[in-house]
């Protein structure tokens, strides 16, 4: 019978945790999203400040509305003019649908994609509230306006505890994670894309996230981009 050796077992194990170790890779030059293709990543952000006429276009959009929600598949070509047909209105903020009109043609881009699901939404209370993972290859997220995505690190959570693993606790009670600091958030403006469990070999490491407390009187506006071949 062949045993392995001491340094054979260290190799190997080596080895698979560091297929199952996850981290983030931040930058402020949007280059920073090809590193999502490395193995050992799960989010990747582009650490970036809304210019100040994406600033008054979402705020725009803010107080002209109670509500808001637009829900389309789109093509990069297409982005801005399906983006005015699903509101007149945004005629006038040319700049915030060429912004997402340039962040619709990068995720295509970046992931082979001709099309993608595009969900544009103000929100006065927390989507998705509890910490989750997201059922999808990989998801794009930015906040126009007000807080941001809140995300937990690979290492300073515990995925037991996600679904029903936190026995009808809520994260704060659940031991998903230990501390307040363990939680990060990204800031109004910066683009992360998350990469999620059905990203190929992503499996039990997708980004554990969960949508932020809104105050009352606050409002958010939210970008998702999804796969949608």
């Amino acid at each position: 019978m062949n045993i392995a050796t001491s340094a054979q077992l260290n190799t190997q194990l080596d080895k698979h945790e560091y297929f199952k170790f996850r981290k983030a890779a931040c930058s402020d030059h949007v280059s920073i999203f090809s590193e999502i293709y490395q193995e050992n990543i799960n989010i990747a952000v582009w650490q970036r400040a809304l210019a100040p006429e994406l600033v008054t276009c979402a705020q725009k959009l803010i107080d002209n509305h109670s509500f808001y929600q637009k829900t389309f598949i789109t093509t990069p070509a297409d982005t801005i003019s399906n983006l005015i047909e699903a509101d007149n209105e945004l005629q006038n903020s040319q700049s915030l649908c060429q912004d997402i009109s340039e962040l619709v043609d990068m995720f295509c881009l970046l992931n082979g994609l001709k099309q993608v699901g595009l969900r544009l939404t103000m929100l006065d209370q927390a989507m998705c509230p509890r910490f989750h993972v997201d059922k999808v290859p990989c998801r794009l997220v930015c906040t126009y306006h007000g807080v941001a995505t809140e995300w937990l690190p690979h290492d300073k959570a515990d995925r037991s505890k996600l679904g029903k693993g936190n026995n009808g606790l809520v994260d704060e009670e659940s031991g998903i994670y230990q501390t307040q600091n363990d939680i990060n958030q990204l800031n109004t403006g910066e683009v992360a894309m998350l990469k999620g469990e059905l990203w190929q070999g992503n499996g039990n490491a997708g980004l554990i996230h969960r949508s932020p407390q809104v105050f009352e009187g606050n409002k958010r506006l939210l970008l998702t981009l999804d796969f949608n071949n």
